[in-house]
């Protein structure tokens, strides 16, 4: 089959970006992104849609569909909770599919407050008080009915508390205190409403709201029990989440149930369960199953950073000993640039002051030489920059004397290791 063009809007939430690492190597797909902010899905996407109204907007179905027809996108995957919510409710407006369940489903599981309404009388909802006197016992918890994480959410310590946090923001969600540790449990359910997967993982480190460290856990009866009613009790279709505490007498209480990709479900990709890919499939209507490897696993994640550079250059010229060598081992992460650069055409140059046969040691380290345009090798006196001949280079060595001289000689831009990172293009 061709790939069908996915288009992922908002581009730039952890949602979007664990959907693209799930699909960026994807033959099915060709990942567009949609923004209407400027933000890092700049530089994440190689096809990035800018100038997108915010939902909220008058015209941005218009704006939507222009773009679907423009672009020739097949699907659109929302990324984030409201978004979700609304791409559900005017599905039959868009001129693309929409990959995520019935409007129902998704109205439901946005409210905190109507998915504890909905699900009252099941034993996994945690006590909600209507008002500050029904509140007889402190602590207690108190979170936005709207909302998504842990964001908002904080514990209350006396009826003082509760009132300046009423008072503040209206809408929350007053319930009972969950000391123990937070879990979620990442599902999947097929197109006949099975339920085929549900791997439970800890949110050990939390930034911003966001599982910044998560470990998968062994499953235990309660927690298949909850899964298997919360699925009973919806549509869902493909990946969902939710999320538990347990209370003060160790048992699970909800917290909230989500039917889209969470941004840490890399814990359970890394395992071999893909489900933005599975959930793509039971869209378009194809027979899944899941494989799994067996071993311990945990995620931790922090910022990194992406540049983008003014420059623009078809040669590059790099030394080999300190520089594509270190201490007796390929440079790795010189060596992703330099494959990137091959593939964009550009001209590699190997300049070095080696001193024993470079083909001999290209060999060894598995390098080829036909990576590079030329190779050649320098006495001890002689300058670098008298063989770099064209202005549009760049040059890359350990040394500072060589990059000096280079600059000064030449006047084009030249790189230390530490700098290379800012030429490595992460877009897919």
């Amino acid at each position: 089959m061709n790939p069908k063009k996915l288009l992922i809007f908002p581009a730039g939430t952890e949602i979007a970006f664990e959907i693209v690492n799930a699909l960026k190597y994807s033959k099915f797909v060709e990942l567009y992104g949609g923004t209407s902010v400027k933000d890092h899905s700049e530089f994440v996407y190689k096809n990035l849609i800018e100038g997108f109204p915010y939902i909220n907007e008058e015209g941005f179905l218009n704006y939507l569909n222009d773009k679907i027809r423009q672009y020739h996108i097949d699907c659109i995957y929302p990324a984030h909770d409201s978004v979700s919510v609304f791409l559900s409710e005017h599905r039959e407006e868009i001129e693309a599919q929409v990959i995520i369940t019935e409007e129902f489903t998704t109205k439901i599981c946005r409210s905190k407050a109507a998915t504890y309404q909905y699900l009252a009388e099941e034993t996994f909802i945690p006590e909600i008080y209507n008002s500050v006197e029904e509140v007889k016992t402190y602590p207690v918890f108190v979170k936005p009915m709207v909302g998504q994480g842990a964001k908002g959410a904080k514990k209350i310590n006396n009826e003082e508390e509760l009132i300046v946090a009423l008072k503040e923001k209206e809408s929350l969600v007053i319930c009972e205190y969950l000391p123990g540790m937070e879990y979620t449990i990442d599902c999947f359910t097929d197109e006949n409403g099975t339920l085929l997967v549900s791997k439970l993982r800890n949110r050990e480190r939390i930034k911003a709201g966001i599982s910044v460290r998560s470990k998968q856990l062994e499953m235990d009866d309660e927690i298949v029990e909850i899964a298997r009613k919360i699925n009973s009790k919806f549509t869902f279709q493909g990946a969902w989440f939710f999320q538990v505490k347990k209370n003060l007498k160790n048992e699970y209480r909800l917290l909230e149930i989500s039917p889209r990709i969470p941004g840490t479900m890399g814990v359970s990709r890394n395992l071999g369960i893909n489900f933005p890919m599975l959930t793509l499939f039971v869209f378009w209507g194809y027979p899944v199953s899941i494989l799994e490897n067996q071993y311990d696993i945990m995620l931790d994640r922090a910022f990194y950073s992406a540049y983008k550079i003014d420059l623009q250059y078809d040669h590059i010229y790099l030394d080999f000993d300190d520089t594509l060598i270190i201490n007796d081992k390929v440079n790795q992460d010189l060596m992703r640039y330099v494959y990137q650069a091959s593939n964009e055409g550009k001209k590699l140059h190997l300049l070095s002051k080696h001193k024993t046969d470079i083909y001999v040691d290209l060999k060894k380290y598995k390098i080829d030489p036909a990576l590079f345009e030329d190779i050649r090798i320098l006495s001890a006196v002689e300058e670098k920059s008298e063989y770099i001949t064209e202005q549009n280079a760049i040059f890359i060595d350990d040394s500072f004397s060589e990059r000096k001289k280079v600059k000064d000689n030449k006047g084009i831009a030249v790189f230390d290791l530490d700098m290379v990172e800012s030429l490595i293009d992460w877009k897919f």
